[in-house]
């Protein structure tokens, strides 16, 4: 059987994915059990908000959705109930009704195929909340505890209608496996924000959930690289959080000696024992895909067999925090095998097309971009160095490189008003420019930035004697990449970005090669001549939906963590108003994506995105929170938003590669002889010892071939170890 991606998961075709909207009108929203009863679902998921705007615990400071836990570093806050309660409950139904007939009479006009418009924009005079009273200060706090609501009234929504399903669809009020008998997609992948949120209760209910009802032992291929970021980075995160924050949340089964103990890191490496097979190609590139139970990896169904280079080089993080927590350092040798193969392909300036061959190790085709398949191979990069501390310097001289060819052959300017665009080369480096800019690409800014500083305040970081005229202008390239970003969100009717913006360029276009340019400014009556700003950002129809997507948030919590500079909270708090105004789905049945973002009512699309939980919502919190909650400078987070820490090398893990030998402009001058470089020069190494990496690993896989009980033992004990043979967990 196939997996069923998720609806998140970018086309694999055409860039412009023109048949994507009609494809998902037409996908089927349940799994024979739709109209049936939630069972096995939390305790809680029979509470209800009872009938009426789903707005109401969030606009309304005296009742919150469902029920209350006491968020982590705030005083536990009250509920009114009793007779007021009942007559709200009254009232709900009265604007529901009304709410129906005005819809049904079409008022509102425009089509209903397959899709619906909201009805239910917020009215402006609710937005005062989250402003000091007698000022026009902002008060982050406020503004934190109502994501906090959000994400209570999202998750509140899939507990009552889809409990413990992959996919969550709140407009039908139903869910989805993707596998026989489910991943934990949303439960899992959301587990570590209900941590930073302390929602106490919830997270019990998941625990619980995950104890009796998660299993991986299931004959059924996955993709390899959702399943690592999300599942595995899920549970990896939870358990750094657990045991490093214990006041997050805390759980009475998860304490020294208890049952639940070590729940996170036994699902963790057995999911990713299993996910060891799409590893096992004729270059050590994962397949796209891989079967749970037989361990078999298999190739791309699509794009001739070939794995995205994004997917293939995105796993690192996950497998080699792994192996520092168990000591398993095969996890952490298939990992940097990776970037090795990739890296001796010898691209130009460090730019990569997106689809690798897993089998050849060679690339296909010569599309580049940071968009969809290309984009978080650069995020790793740098996040890599970060991670083990600065003691592996090979990933530091590997992002160094790229971001220059990035500056070089992909940063151009928008027309007339000079906004930065990061654009594509589809037909190679060295070919006609794209101006396109997925959304996706918009992660890039904070991660500029991350880099620049390695995760240190810009004021500290100016100090250091490391900082130099180069870094400051890879904090201005940040800020205005981040400025576009924005814009994106701006330039479009709800304030929601596309998933794929356009933008008028000069012919030829001006590259930063000829000069750095500075954007106008984003005031509606800003112009340059006769055209306002806006009219640098193209958004085609086909290209409008918007599917709750963190990057550009995410970029503005590294900026406003990086920078101090409140302009990026603001622009945040804009971006999370235009979410709960225009995504909001009745009953309180929780926020869904939008098929149409660019016009007046939108369109709605009935589906909720597990990133939604895990990634957007957690960076709109922890950017209204104080910089001292998860310090950058401690942490690196995985491309789902999941927090892992950073460590020094230990335990016999250390760099196992070296780049082949560079002339001055980064190419590959000698093939050496084998397949580290022939022990070259060693640039940006942290280790000599290559060739000798190479033949253990090739002597440890001869020793597990023919076996099936390839397994992690270290820290896990005996009794995971039986558990897992008879398909049991935790």
């Amino acid at each position: 059987m196939s997996f069923s991606l998720p609806r998140n998961v970018p086309a694999f075709e055409n860039p412009q994915r023109p048949y994507e909207d009609g494809l998902w009108s037409r996908a089927p929203h349940h799994n024979g059990h739709a109209n049936a009863p939630v069972t096995g679902g939390p305790p809680s998921a029979g509470l209800g908000h009872g009938i009426g705007s789903p707005l109401r615990g969030v606009f309304e400071k005296k009742e919150l959705p469902m029920y209350k836990d006491k968020p982590y570093s705030y005083a536990k806050s009250g509920r009114r109930q009793g007779v007021l309660g009942r007559k709200r409950v009254w009232f709900g139904i009265l604007l529901l009704l009304l709410g129906a007939i005005v819809y049904y009479t079409g008022v509102f006009g425009g089509s209903k195929e397959g899709a619906e418009r909201t009805n239910q924009g917020a009215s402006k005079k609710l937005w005062d909340w989250g402003v000091r009273k007698g000022s026009n200060v902002a008060d982050w706090n406020e503004r934190r505890e109502k994501v906090r609501e959000v994400f209570e009234l999202s998750w509140d929504g899939y507990a009552r209608y889809a409990w413990g399903q992959d996919e969550y669809y709140p407009m039908s009020k139903r869910g989805r496996q993707m596998t026989p008998t489910g991943m934990g997609w949303i439960i899992v992948d959301a587990l570590d924000t209900l941590m930073i949120m302390n929602l106490t209760s919830r997270l019990s209910d998941a625990r619980r959930w995950m104890t009796t009802s998660l299993a991986y032992d299931q004959d059924h291929e996955v993709n390899t690289f959702e399943t690592t970021i999300r599942m595995l980075g899920g549970l990896l995160s939870a358990h750094y959080l657990s045991t490093t924050y214990p006041d997050m949340a805390p759980q009475t089964d998860d304490d020294y000696n208890q049952p639940g103990e070590d729940l996170y890191l036994e699902k963790a490496a057995d999911l990713a024992d299993r996910l060891s097979g799409a590893f096992e190609s004729g270059s050590g590139v994962p397949y796209a895909s891989v079967n749970l139970k037989t361990l078999k990896g298999k190739a791309s169904h699509a794009d001739g067999g070939a794995s995205s280079t994004a997917e293939a080089a995105s796993l690192q993080l996950e497998m080699k925090y792994l192996a520092m927590l168990t000591g398993e350092s095969s996890y952490w040798e298939r990992a940097e095998r990776v970037i090795q193969v990739i890296d001796d392909n010898g691209m130009e300036d460090g730019l990569l097309p997106i689809f690798i061959y897993a089998d050849q190790g060679t690339f296909r085709g010569d599309n580049i971009r940071l968009g969809s398949r290309g984009d978080s191979y650069y995020e790793y990069l740098i996040k890599q160095y970060l991670q083990t501390s600065q003691e592996e310097p090979i990933y530091l001289a590997l992002w160094d490189q790229a971001l220059a060819g990035i500056r070089k052959h992909l940063i151009t300017y928008s027309h007339p008003s000079h906004f930065t665009v990061l654009a594509e080369r589809p037909n190679g480096i060295h070919q006609p420019l794209s101006p396109k800019m997925d959304h996706l690409v918009c992660f890039m800014p904070g991660t500029i930035a991350l880099a620049a500083t390695e995760g240190l305040p810009l004021s500290e970081a100016r100090k250091s004697g490391s900082w130099s005229q180069k870094k400051e202008s890879e904090m201005l390239l940040a800020r205005e990449l981040t400025k576009t970003c924005w814009g994106m969100y701006k330039a479009a009717a709800t304030g929601l970005a596309p998933e794929i913006t356009y933008f008028n360029v000069e012919a030829p276009p001006r590259m930063e090669s000829a000069g750095l340019l500075t954007s106008a400014e984003m005031s509606d009556s800003s112009t340059s001549g006769n055209v306002t700003w806006k009219d640098d950002f193209v958004i085609k129809n086909m290209d409008s939906h918007n599917l709750q997507r963190p990057e550009t948030v995410e970029t503005l919590f590294y900026m406003y963590r990086i920078t101090g500079d409140d302009i990026y909270r603001e622009w945040g708090w804009e971006m999370f108003k235009s979410f709960v105004e225009y995504t909001a789905v009745a009953d309180g049945a929780g926020f869904t994506s939008l098929s149409k973002a660019n016009e007046l009512p939108p369109i709605m699309k009935d589906n909720m995105e597990s990133f939604w939980l895990a990634e957007t919502l957690k960076y709109f919190y922890l950017l209204f929170s104080p910089p001292s909650l998860l310090p950058l400078s401690e942490i690196v987070i995985n491309t789902e938003a999941h927090i892992f820490p950073r460590f020094k090398l230990q335990r016999g893990l250390k760099t196992g590669w070296q780049r082949k030998p560079r002339d001055e402009n980064g190419n590959i001058v000698s093939k050496g002889s084998g397949e580290n470089g022939g022990g070259g020069d060693g640039e940006g190494s942290g280790s000599g010892d290559g060739d000798e990496k190479k033949k253990d690993g090739e002597e440890n896989e001869k020793k597990k071939e023919g076996r099936d009980d390839f397994r992690v033992v270290t820290v896990v004990d005996q009794k995971f170890e039986a558990d897992r043979r008879h398909g049991g967990h935790g």
